[in-house]
């Protein structure tokens, strides 16, 4: 299987006054379709910096990053703000849903920008949570919020699902019922999910774990038979 994405000795560099901070240091990686990744390691390790390059949010100082054959390395504003949109979707540790919206139409917001969207009635249903869609946020609990989260990620019909820390804020219930539901889009929809937190449980359900250390991917490790995340012991 061809990798849609492949990062080669990617760097990031910090000026901090006259200090020089080496944030990200010779990454090389392949995603591929349909894969669910953890990118492991301690608060410092780099792992935002690498899912910040990888989403596009931010530049590499050095190095070759490729999405399907287009060296992202090169591209400009416009060309990175087409691939947020088109080919990305983003679930935050806190949620980052519009208050004053509802959440079936926090879902609408994100499908509105995009060319071929998943129908928001079905991605409510995927999520559980068709009989809260005309319910504000403030009015849903934290897994709710987080649920409605990744159905917003989802509606758009990306091909990346990048996931800040998406358990990070929740009990460890609900951690499991979001888990379980970037498993299935990762399977029902073929996404490939990449999921960044220094919950060293969660490397269990994943295909592979990038173990970070000191802005360097340390190893790549296959887990030859993830386990679900109902059997995960936190």
């Amino acid at each position: 299987m061809e990798p849609i994405m492949v990062g080669k000795n990617l760097s990031k560099e910090y000026q901090m006054g006259e200090v020089t901070v080496a944030a990200l240091k010779d990454a090389n990686f392949e995603l591929y379709e349909g894969e669910l990744l953890v990118i492991l390691g301690p608060s410092g390790s780099g792992k935002s910096t690498l899912l910040n390059i990888i989403g596009g949010m931010d530049n590499a100082s050095g190095g070759e990053l490729f999405y399907q054959g287009v060296p992202l390395h090169q591209a400009d504003a416009k060309q990175l703000t087409l691939y947020r949109r088109n080919d990305v979707g983003f679930v935050f540790q806190f949620y980052n849903l519009m208050p004053n919206l509802t959440a079936k139409e926090n879902i609408h917001l994100a499908a509105q920008i995009s060319k071929d969207p998943l129908p928001i009635d079905e991605l409510l249903q995927k999520v559980g949570l068709a009989d809260r869609a005309d319910h504000f946020p403030s009015q849903l609990s934290g897994g709710e919020q987080q649920r409605i989260a990744l159905a917003r990620a989802l509606a758009k019909n990306p091909t990346m699902l990048l996931c800040d820390e998406p358990t990070g804020a929740l009990d460890s219930q609900t951690s499991v019922q979001v888990l379980k539901l970037l498993k299935e889009s990762c399977r029902d929809f073929g996404k490939t999910a990449v999921i960044i937190t220094h919950n060293t449980a969660i490397a269990e359900i994943a295909d592979r774990v990038f173990y970070l250390k000191d802005g360097t991917i340390d190893r790549i490790e296959r887990n030859s038979e993830p386990v679900s995340p109902e059997k995960v012991t936190w």
